[in-house]
């Protein structure tokens, strides 16, 4: 069986499966660190490994989500000494995911120390994106010394659903250009052609691109600037601003997207602003990928707004009727896979994301080599 591992700051994610992808098993251990949670990461690990009240000679490998891989990981690794020392060297890349990445995994190597542990990078699907999309117009001696470019984030669901979607619809995804919305409390874009990303709403770091849950993505950097000179704000005020109290929590005080529908239905006007602010965003990245694309096949949902808010479908999609972009308000709202009329030019799914099975896949792959 494999043990994917997703590992927070302050929880870990986990679930068994069997090599054909059945899930055996699956839960979340949280408050690490905090009173009346395990004391930290190994503990939880521990903890993990007794609620499963498996044989632990029957995991065969495990599987880690990491955020940022750098330019270094641009595919799946056997997780050794020298890749958890590379994975030290990128937290400054990630400082609210990396950390708990790599504590979940020296747990786990601790308590499984005989069984093969694989990175698999969020950042890993977006190495394609062509240096036109992943270039950043500053000071190029400054951005080759500092990495400064895009990368990119939500790589294993963009990778998940692709193959889904080319599933769905019966064709190659080598044959199928898409836009994939992938909207939860962290939303992101990606233009998808045969099956590789030519380019991704989330940039350098993950406050880029789309309103999120309690970030804003797209920001002229001279904000910040203006409020360190004349607010007096210090770069950790600044971050905390951007990372916690931005997005719909900015704009309306919620962010989670029930409670600002919930309000919105009652006529709240922050509430209606935040929903019109969040599903325009959408709109604009939806034009542009039409852009970069040229033809598109279909637009996809995934994630928890993704799959399961139709008025945010419905709003984020409106106006582009000319581009061939229909949604059938029934079944909309009956969350179908095919939410577009049957015969309109580009198909509008809804398909559910599985990071945890990617990874799984990912170790698969990564033992399968190992073996020969």
């Amino acid at each position: 069986m494999i043990l994917v591992l997703n590992s927070g700051s302050s929880s870990v994610k986990y679930r068994l499966t069997e090599p054909d992808g059945r899930s055996v098993a699956h839960g979340k251990v949280e408050r690490i660190g905090e009173a009346g949670g395990p004391a930290d990461h190994d503990r939880a690990v521990r903890r993990i490994l007794e609620d499963l009240a498996t044989d632990r000679s029957a995991i065969i490998g495990v599987g880690h989500r990491v955020v940022h891989g750098g330019s270094r990981f641009t595919a799946p690794v056997l997780i050794d000494d020298d890749v958890v020392a590379r994975l030290d060297a990128l937290v400054p890349l990630a400082p609210l995911h990396n950390p708990g990445s790599v504590a979940g995994i020296r747990a786990a190597r601790a308590a499984l120390p005989d069984v093969p542990q694989v990175a698999s990078f969020d950042t890993a699907f977006h190495a394609t994106l062509p240096d036109v999309a992943a270039t950043y117009a500053i000071d190029q001696t400054v951005a080759e010394r500092w990495g400064i470019r895009r990368f990119g984030f939500h790589g294993l669901s963009y990778r998940y659903v692709s193959a889904r979607t080319a599933e769905l619809l019966g064709a190659p995804l080598a044959t199928l250009n898409l836009i994939v919305l992938h909207v939860g409390n962290g939303a992101s874009a990606a233009a998808i052609e045969a099956g590789r990303c030519v380019d991704t709403s989330m940039g350098f770091t993950p406050l880029d691109g789309l309103v999120m849950g309690t970030r804003g993505g797209d920001l002229d950097p001279g904000v910040p600037l203006f409020l360190q000179r004349s607010a007096g704000y210090d770069p950790d005020a600044i971050d905390d601003l951007l990372e916690h109290h931005s997005g719909l929590a900015g704009l309306c005080g919620d962010n989670d997207i029930r409670d600002v529908l919930r309000r919105r239905a009652d006529g709240d006007p922050a509430a209606a602003l935040a929903f019109d602010v969040y599903c325009y965003r959408i709109r604009k990245y939806v034009g542009a990928y039409f852009a970069v694309l040229g033809r598109v096949d279909a637009i996809v949902f995934t994630a928890g707004v993704g799959e399961h808010a139709p008025e945010v479908r419905a709003a984020s999609l409106d106006g582009l009727s000319a581009w061939g972009v229909h949604i059938d308000a029934a079944r909309n709202a009956a969350d179908a896979r095919v939410i577009s009329p049957d015969g309109v030019p580009v198909t509008v799914c809804v398909v559910p994301t599985d990071e945890e099975q990617a990874i799984a896949e990912d170790v698969q792959s990564v033992l399968s080599r190992r073996t020969r």
